[in-house]
């Protein structure tokens, strides 16, 4: 027999696509993954991946053998989902994704109360851009800026984030409209509503930076750089900080909170659902 672990992690590769984001998936060294996959051809005595230079290419056995394994991993992780939210009390620990800058400056100062309300529950916080799969349990809940359409998730709108454009005092006071620079996210941020948005304000104008960070881009615009288009919750009250009129409707998104149906009905992820949405509320 094969060492499910071993299929666990050659799952992980076939999902992933590498060794190196199949390793950042299940936050072991890619080291680990290379020895596990082996290990399951050595069990299985078939060759799953032809190893290249810069990247792993899986054979035609190992595609069957991952999507069989996919399948698998679903089952199980569904049924420690079943399993979790058939335990009784308020112990246990709770995983929150959630952008990092809000999760920073909204979501921490919250937990607090929690923590007081209910002493025995641990909230492990993950700061990430990317979406994390709650159906693969790298979460338990998400606080997310669009609505989510993946099967078994269940979405509550919790309130809505403006997006405004800010700008240094100093900067507007030396700079005429026709004549300001813009600060614009990279990456897969690049595609998001609010820099959709901000492309249409910019109309023509200089980009002189780019940041997949907000905290960066909010440094880059009190340092007197550029214009950039900023949450509210991070903008509004920084000293020097001022609002710029877009000369269009400012943007804003829906905040979602999400936890997939299975775990909807635990006691201990009930709890961290009912408090988040109080506190955005």
């Amino acid at each position: 027999m094969f060492d499910w672990e071993d299929l666990r992690h050659f799952a992980a590769l076939a999902q992933e696509g590498s060794l190196s984001a199949a390793a950042r998936a299940l936050q072991v060294e890619h080291a680990t993954v290379a020895r596990r996959v082996a290990g399951l051809e050595a069990a299985l005595g078939l060759k799953l991946v032809d190893r290249r230079p810069r990247s792993y290419a899986l054979t035609g056995d190992g595609q069957r053998i991952a999507a069989i394994a996919g399948r698998v991993e679903a089952e199980i992780l569904a049924i420690e989902r079943v399993a979790r939210a058939g335990r009784k009390g308020l112990v246990g620990e709770v995983s929150l994704s959630a952008p990092p800058a809000m999760l920073r400056a909204v979501i921490v100062r919250h937990l607090a109360a929690l923590k007081v309300r209910h002493p025995g529950i641990r909230i492990d916080l993950i700061a990430e851009k990317r979406l994390a799969s709650l159906a693969r349990r790298e979460a338990d809940i998400a606080v997310r800026l669009s609505r989510p359409e993946g099967a078994g998730l269940v979405a509550r709108r919790i309130g809505s984030q403006p997006f405004r454009l800010y700008a240094a005092a100093g900067y507007l006071s030396v700079r005429a409209p026709a004549d300001y620079e813009f600060i614009a996210h990279e990456g897969d941020m690049a595609q998001s509503p609010q820099q959709q948005w901000l492309a249409q304000v910019v109309a023509g104008r200089r980009i002189v930076m780019r940041s997949a960070d907000a905290d960066v881009q909010l440094a880059a615009v009190l340092a007197g750089i550029g214009v950039a288009v900023l949450p509210s919750f991070l903008a509004d009250g920084q000293p020097g900080l001022v609002a710029v009129p877009a000369g269009m409707p400012d943007i804003s998104r829906d905040i979602w909170l999400v936890v997939h149906e299975d775990l909807q009905r635990s006691p201990i992820v009930r709890a961290v659902l009912d408090h988040l949405a109080s506190a955005f509320a």
